[in-house]
């Protein structure tokens, strides 16, 4: 039961960020105008707000979905025997991660989509994710020390290629707070916007995923050169697969002018990278169970029968 609960932790924490972009790609970043109400004098969209305020309320009571499945994953955690103290620690984590981004999301309505804390909302985001696969991974594995099974300097170079895709992930928010969906309809001139071209952030961008998939072919090989489990090296190969999809989506958006379709699929890759990219240091070291060190107390030596 714990490994699908955290599963479906993890998958609302992808929905979410999906979600989350379309409300922007849709025009709807305002259609609830106020937080956390709907309006000042209701709670839920009116009939006024039309398609804009149904979108942007949806956003909003799916956070209570995504809320039910982390503590679905807490209390399946906790239920568990022997009881997984860090399993727990990782659910209420979670929880608290989706309780600061829903006040994320609630100051981005109240500053009118200021670009830098809409960025910010989206890697929030991304720390959920990354909070709700290792609460997923670790449901697979004991609870001992862990252990490499590789040398450390080839660990340590797994957590540079996560270290490049995060900045790559981080660099598309930086595009996305410059560019063509500012979240309101295109007559909306109030909304501000990263001022910094839009053509020089997504060179930075591009820049940052010709890095990344530098390092994704270098750990390929190395990887291999080191016979490192199987598991390991198939987790790289999706990675790059999956970042090379993302870089032809990526080319195709910026000369398409970025159509809302191009841009979600972007978003879901973009989650989907960040997942294959931490799974790879994850499958370098191994968990068994805790070992049990208790001893029998001495027995008493006992007369010699007469």
């Amino acid at each position: 039961m714990v490994r699908r609960a955290t599963f479906a932790a993890l998958v609302m924490s992808v929905v979410i960020v999906v979600t989350g972009g379309a409300v922007r790609l849709t025009a709807s970043g305002l259609g609830c105008t106020t937080w956390p109400r709907c309006t000042d004098e209701s709670l839920v969209p009116t009939a006024e707000m039309g398609f804009h305020g149904v979108v942007e309320f949806t956003n909003r009571m799916l956070t209570y979905v995504l809320s039910a499945a982390v503590g679905w994953a807490i209390l399946a955690a906790r239920c568990h025997r022997p009881w997984r103290h860090g399993m727990t620690r990782l659910g209420w984590a979670q929880f608290w991660l989706v309780m600061s981004n829903a006040v994320l999301g609630g100051i981005t309505v109240l500053t009118g989509l200021n670009p830098y804390t809409v960025a910010l909302h989206m890697i929030a985001a991304m720390a959920l994710v990354w909070v709700a696969l290792l609460m997923w991974e670790r449901s697979k594995e004991g609870d001992g020390p862990p252990k490499l099974v590789v040398p450390r300097p080839v660990h340590q170079l797994s957590y540079v290629l996560v270290t490049a895709i995060g900045l790559l992930v981080a660099a598309g928010t930086l595009v996305t707070g410059a560019g063509h969906h500012p979240g309101t309809p295109k007559d909306n001139k109030i909304v501000p916007r990263i001022p910094i071209d839009y053509d020089r952030l997504a060179q930075f961008h591009a820049d940052f995923a010709f890095v990344s998939v530098g390092l994704a072919i270098a750990v390929i090989f190395v990887l291999a050169a080191v016979k490192a489990p199987q598991a390991a090296r198939s987790r790289t190969k999706e990675l790059l697969a999956v970042l090379l999809l993302q870089g032809v989506l990526g080319f195709i958006q910026y000369f398409t002018d970025a159509p809302e379709l191009m841009v979600g699929l972007h978003m879901l890759l973009a989650a989907l990278t960040w997942i294959a990219a931490l799974r790879v240091p994850l499958a370098l070291r191994t968990r068994a169970d805790e070992e049990v060190t208790d001893q029998l107390p001495a027995q008493t030596p006992q007369p010699a029968a007469v």
